[in-house]
């Protein structure tokens, strides 16, 4: 049976909902007036995906636009949405519910404004300040995190693990008295021989996570830095490196938060969708870590991954 006439309205607008990029632009514009690039960053889909799905939010009256030198801004339309609209889209927020995604997008929106608030040239030149220009123009943009690199200690002994083509241990190796390479592939172990070919302070070993080749007590510090998503059993790999860390000595994780990207299983072997930080201490107290510390890590807005979070961890 064809729809009558007087249900027309009504399939067009569950037709526009039905997409689930374009429930995300209407939430975030119903919480904040925001450009095609700052709701492309927001979203990590491409410009003309978003501008896509603003037009046909656009045309069925969703949204309404409005001109700010050559941007085009948009926001929901609040004020001109019919009442049977205004209706279907309290009922369809609360259907949406809490999820990840939603919680990650809101994550990157904070960040874009605080964009709009320091960078001089993020948002249409409105906000003024030059001394963050100036001084990149004068020494570059990673000065800073070199220099802080320097409160690590000359006399520590810190294992990588799971160290990929040697990134970390190649930044750790001239600081530190020793760093131990460990990764359970040997393709990447000899990328990251290759790579550190000139140091000679690193020792590369192949193993899992919950099988280390590392002496018990032996570590001031461990990083298990991306890699804990990809380990079947996390409880156990806590329980190994808690065994080869000095008492007092340190875990420094970093991964992802908890996200609903399933297709990671599938096309990169991911074991786990991120972690929170309920489970990183069931964990960790059964290891015998304490003293948690989980920070999720401001938003890369140039990165298409999920978010990540940092925690560290002490041996008792």
């Amino acid at each position: 049976m064809s729809a009558s006439p007087d249900h027309l309205p009504l399939l067009h607008r569950l037709t526009t909902l039905s997409d689930v990029a374009r429930l995300r632009v209407l939430r975030l514009l119903d919480r904040q007036e925001l450009s095609v690039g700052e709701l492309a960053k927001t979203l990590q889909l491409p410009q003309s995906t978003v501008s896509r799905h603003l037009k046909l939010l656009h045309d069925g009256g969703w949204i309404i636009k409005r001109t700010e030198g050559t941007a085009s801004l948009y926001r929901i339309a609040d004020t001109s949405l019919d009442a049977h609209a205004r209706d279907l889209w309290s009922l369809t927020r609360i259907q949406l519910g809490d999820s990840p995604t939603f919680h990650q997008d809101d994550a990157r929106l904070d960040e874009v404004l605080a964009e709009r608030r320091t960078d001089s040239k993020s948002f249409f030149g409105r906000v003024g300040g030059s001394w963050d220009d100036l001084r990149r123009d004068l020494f570059g943009e990673g000065f800073t995190a070199s220099a802080l690199l320097s409160l690590i200690s000359s006399d520590w002994i810190v294992a990588d693990l799971g160290c990929g083509t040697g990134n970390a241990a190649e930044q750790l190796a001239p600081l530190v008295k020793k760093v131990i390479a460990v990764d359970r592939e040997p393709a990447m172990l000899e990328a990251a021989r290759k790579r550190l070919a000139g140091l000679t302070n690193i020792d590369f070993k192949q193993g899992e996570l919950t099988a280390l080749p590392i002496e018990s007590e032996s570590l001031d510090v461990a990083l298990v830095f991306l890699v804990l998503h990809h380990v079947l059993q996390p409880a156990q790999a806590f329980t190994e490196i808690a065994r080869a860390i000095k008492p007092g000595g340190t875990l420094l994780i970093v991964d992802m938060l908890s996200h609903d990207r399933e297709t990671y299983r599938h096309t990169m072997g991911h074991q786990h969708l991120g972690f929170d930080e309920k489970q990183l201490r069931t964990w960790a107290k059964a290891a015998g870590l304490r003293d948690l510390k989980y920070r999720p890590l401001r938003p890369d807005m140039d990165s298409k991954g999920p978010g990540l979070f940092t925690a560290t961890l002490r041996k008792s």
